[in-house]
Protein backbone atom coordinates (compact mmCIF):
# COMPACT_ATOMS: atom_id res chain seq x y z
CA UNK A 1 0.00 0.00 0.00
CA UNK A 2 1.37 3.34 -1.10
CA UNK A 3 1.33 5.64 1.74
CA UNK A 4 1.04 9.12 -0.39
CA UNK A 5 -2.07 7.06 -2.33
CA UNK A 6 -4.05 7.02 1.09
CA UNK A 7 -3.14 10.73 1.75
CA UNK A 8 -4.70 11.79 -1.41
CA UNK A 9 -7.77 9.67 -0.99
CA UNK A 10 -8.01 11.68 2.23
CA UNK A 11 -7.83 15.10 0.76
CA UNK A 12 -9.69 14.07 -2.17
CA UNK A 13 -12.32 12.98 0.15
CA UNK A 14 -12.46 15.18 2.41
CA UNK A 15 -12.29 18.17 0.47
CA UNK A 16 -9.08 19.75 2.85
CA UNK A 17 -5.77 21.22 1.49
CA UNK A 18 -3.47 18.47 -0.27
CA UNK A 19 -0.87 20.28 2.56
CA UNK A 20 -2.85 19.12 5.56
CA UNK A 21 -1.23 16.89 7.80
CA UNK A 22 -3.63 13.68 7.71
CA UNK A 23 -1.10 11.90 9.79
CA UNK A 24 -3.34 13.88 12.17
CA UNK A 25 -6.86 13.80 10.95
CA UNK A 26 -9.21 11.74 13.80
CA UNK A 27 -12.55 11.35 12.99
CA UNK A 28 -15.56 13.60 14.13
CA UNK A 29 -12.50 15.82 15.50
CA UNK A 30 -12.21 17.00 11.53
CA UNK A 31 -15.36 19.26 10.75
CA UNK A 32 -15.23 17.50 7.33
CA UNK A 33 -14.73 13.71 8.58
CA UNK A 34 -18.38 13.04 9.36
CA UNK A 35 -20.45 10.19 8.72
CA UNK A 36 -21.07 10.87 5.65
CA UNK A 37 -17.58 11.45 4.45
CA UNK A 38 -16.35 8.53 6.31
CA UNK A 39 -18.55 6.54 3.91
CA UNK A 40 -17.48 8.22 0.90
CA UNK A 41 -13.82 7.68 2.05
CA UNK A 42 -14.41 4.11 3.00
CA UNK A 43 -15.90 3.28 -0.55
CA UNK A 44 -12.71 5.18 -2.39
CA UNK A 45 -10.39 3.16 -0.24
CA UNK A 46 -12.24 -0.18 -0.77
CA UNK A 47 -12.18 1.10 -4.86
CA UNK A 48 -8.81 2.53 -4.97
CA UNK A 49 -7.33 -0.98 -3.17
CA UNK A 50 -9.54 -3.46 -4.45
CA UNK A 51 -10.75 -4.59 -1.13
CA UNK A 52 -14.23 -5.16 0.52
CA UNK A 53 -13.70 -3.66 4.43
CA UNK A 54 -15.31 -5.38 6.87
CA UNK A 55 -18.31 -3.54 8.93
CA UNK A 56 -16.29 -3.89 12.44
CA UNK A 57 -12.95 -2.34 10.40
CA UNK A 58 -15.37 0.58 8.84
CA UNK A 59 -16.18 1.46 12.20
CA UNK A 60 -12.54 1.01 13.67
CA UNK A 61 -11.46 3.68 11.00
CA UNK A 62 -10.92 6.72 13.48
CA UNK A 63 -7.62 7.87 12.29
CA UNK A 64 -5.04 7.99 9.29
CA UNK A 65 -3.17 5.91 10.88
CA UNK A 66 -5.57 3.48 11.74
CA UNK A 67 -6.73 3.17 8.17
CA UNK A 68 -3.25 2.17 7.13
CA UNK A 69 -3.30 -0.61 9.74
CA UNK A 70 -6.83 -1.68 8.51
CA UNK A 71 -5.47 -1.60 4.58
CA UNK A 72 -2.74 -3.67 5.50
CA UNK A 73 -4.58 -6.37 6.91
CA UNK A 74 -6.00 -6.84 3.76
CA UNK A 75 -3.34 -6.64 1.63
CA UNK A 76 -1.87 -9.28 3.72
CA UNK A 77 -4.98 -11.58 2.64
CA UNK A 78 -3.94 -11.06 -1.36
Amino acid sequence: MEREELKKIFTDVLGIDKNTNVEDLLYAENDKWDSVAHMALVAKIEDHFDIMIDTEDIIDMSSFHKSIEIISKYDERS
